[in-house]
């Protein structure tokens, strides 16, 4: 059974009531003052305490998916494929490609039908050439993609990225990516692009905020370089102004409106769906900064908003007003900071909704439409 099974947690929940069950039958029989009893009552509490701390972990980790599979939360998942940077028939260098069933576009109809019809999802490695960076992720590609008279057609792209320490599987099975284009495409609300969806670090188990770390990982680089590069090497991606997006939730929402706030050069538009806007510091990112206040200040936005010319590029924020901390207020501050300037923001706010799949799922049809305008279309 897989981590994620309701079979799991109903086994979880059981064993938990039975132990406090048994707990409260065998106290009495414990009282005795003796070694014995004194190391069965401590056994009894260890137990009752692991099992019902088991069933609040399975819990929390279906609602927030932060682990997919038991390899996954053990640090085991070895199920992707062999890191192998292929060679393409022009002999460029391109992303290693697994194949995953259509099926897994949910909420389509896509089961047995063709890629001119529903698109394609793959499973893919990319590798980074200029940070020596690699992580999995999916690339959806949009049924135009596969139909005759789009065959020579370069294609826009956007790349997702997930919270952290969330799997890029999220962005499939939790916010239903895929289908959402799918549906939009078929209902005429967005031009096709191709969506690359990606987990927030290429260097987990750390949260790297998508920063350029000073003798660590190159995230920032690996996102706004590598990965537009290998994308393009292995798919018929454009590479001219206005082609490339990017789109995140929570922690890929701050990295979302920084990749796109610091490299306009590379994505016209930028969409944060809860996100932040200055790093976060605690004991999963580490320093990220060298102890500069320099590199810190220029990966708060609102700082460079303040001090730094405002770049020429297209910004949504969504989120709500009430339900999920500060995010209102904070988000009120950065578009009245941006306003009359080069920085377009444009914003979703719903009423109430949490930190959560919930709320950006609300959210994503209209963020997925707003994003597709921003991108070239097919010429």
């Amino acid at each position: 059974m897989g981590l994620t099974s309701h079979k799991v947690l109903a086994l979880s929940a059981l064993v938990s009531v039975l132990m406090v069950a048994a707990t409260v039958w065998l106290w009495p029989r414990l009282a005795k003052r003796s070694w014995a009893t004194v190391f069965g009552r401590l056994g009894t509490i260890l137990a009752t305490q692991l099992a019902v701390m088991c069933t609040v972990g399975l819990v929390a980790n279906n609602y927030f998916a932060f682990y997919s599979s038991w390899a996954d939360l053990i640090g085991s998942n070895q199920d992707g494929p062999v890191v192998i940077q292929s060679q393409l028939a022009d002999g460029r260098k391109g992303a290693v490609v697994q194949t995953i069933s259509n099926e897994n576009v949910r909420g389509a109809n896509t089961v047995g039908r063709e890629p001119a019809v529903v698109g394609k999802l793959e499973k893919i490695r990319i590798p980074g050439a200029a940070t020596g960076l690699t992580t999995e992720g999916y690339v959806y590609l949009p049924p135009q993609y596969f139909q005759p008279e789009f065959k020579d057609r370069k294609f826009p792209a956007a790349i997702a990225i997930t919270g952290f320490p969330g799997d890029a599987k999220n962005l499939i099975t939790k916010l239903n990516y895929p289908s959402t284009e799918l549906s939009l495409i078929n209902e005429g609300k967005t031009k096709p692009y191709v969506l690359v969806l990606m987990r927030p670090s290429p260097a987990m188990p750390r949260d790297t905020e998508c920063e350029d770390i000073p003798g660590g990982p190159q995230s920032e680089t690996y996102f706004a370089q590598d990965v537009p590069q290998t994308v393009r090497d292995s798919y018929r991606v454009a590479s001219g102004p206005g082609s490339w997006g990017v789109i995140g939730n929570s922690t890929g929402g701050y990295c979302a409106l920084k990749l796109a706030m610091k490299h306009p050069d590379v994505f016209a538009a930028g969409v944060s769906l809860s996100g932040y806007y200055k790093a976060a510091e605690d004991p999963t990112t580490g320093d990220l900064f060298g102890g500069s206040q320099d590199r810190r200040n220029q990966a708060d936005l609102d700082w460079r908003l303040a001090n730094l010319p405002k770049p020429e590029v297209s910004l949504l924020v969504g989120g709500s007003k009430e339900g999920d901390g500060d995010y209102y207020p904070s988000t009120k501050a950065f578009a009245e900071a941006a306003k009359g300037s080069a920085t377009k923001v444009s914003s979703i706010t719903l009423d109430t909704g949490g930190h959560n799949f919930n709320t950006w799922s609300r959210m994503l049809p209209a963020s997925l439409g707003w994003l597709g305008d921003k991108l070239n279309a097919p010429a």
